[in-house]
């Protein structure tokens, strides 16, 4: 089961008392206890202009567990790659924080939080792996019945997507209907995949349910 780490130093405004905007706060750092108060109160860290900030948007990007999109074409992809759960965590972060990639947000230090993230059991990797390489994948971070999708990757046509399958999977069970999984915004990909979005309030509501929920078994070894 996760370790809790120490408490927060900081704490955030109450969501009665959040602008209308989808910054709430600016400032704090990267502490363990922080990231994951941020979390369980709907909000999530992401710099802005070399600050530190913490979002909940005013529009959430969420995806239904029974309402994922699985095209003809995803569906055979699905048969060409293996799913594993937490092999290759850092590779799967330093996938997504790649260069290259455009819009680029993950630094070193949030790399360094979500991989001891990860030791203490919070974060997790879902990985699409083929022929024995690492093809593509997704992480978040997993507080009960919550899954805060952070971001993804893919170096095969459709791996990102495959692991999203896959995580959707993994997250079926008799607590589906209150599971939540979360991705932030909406974007014209992830739209096409079934994420909808949903007031704040409302998803403050859901997350709220969720977080009481067991883990997935696939979370909690």
């Amino acid at each position: 089961m996760p370790i809790e780490p120490p408490r927060s130093p900081w704490e955030f405004p109450p969501a009665n008392r959040w602008p209308a905007d989808d910054l709430i706060a600016v400032g704090a750092e990267l502490h363990l206890g922080t990231v994951l108060a941020a979390y369980r109160q709907g909000l999530f860290p992401m710099e802005v202009e070399d600050h530190l900030g913490w979002w909940s948007p005013l529009e959430r990007g969420v995806l239904p567990l029974d309402g994922l999109r699985v095209s003809r074409s995803l569906r055979r992809s699905v048969g060409r790659f293996e799913i594993r759960v937490d092999t290759a965590f850092e590779d799967v972060i330093d996938g997504c924080a790649d260069p290259r990639r455009e819009h680029g947000w993950i630094t070193p230090a949030f790399r360094s939080a979500y991989v001891e993230l990860h030791r203490l059991g919070w974060a997790h990797s879902v990985e699409a792996w083929r022929d024995g390489v690492l093809a593509g994948g997704l992480y978040g971070v997993a507080i009960g019945g919550l899954f805060a999708g952070e971001s993804m990757f893919h170096r095969e046509t459709d791996a990102s997507k495959v692991a999203l399958v896959g995580l959707v999977d993994l997250l079926r069970d008799e607590h589906s209907a209150a599971r939540v999984i979360d991705v932030q915004w909406v974007t014209d990909h992830l739209a096409g995949l079934g994420v909808v979005g949903v007031p704040r309030e409302t998803y403050l509501s859901r997350a709220s349910v969720a977080l009481g929920l067991p883990l997935p078994p696939a979370f909690a070894d």
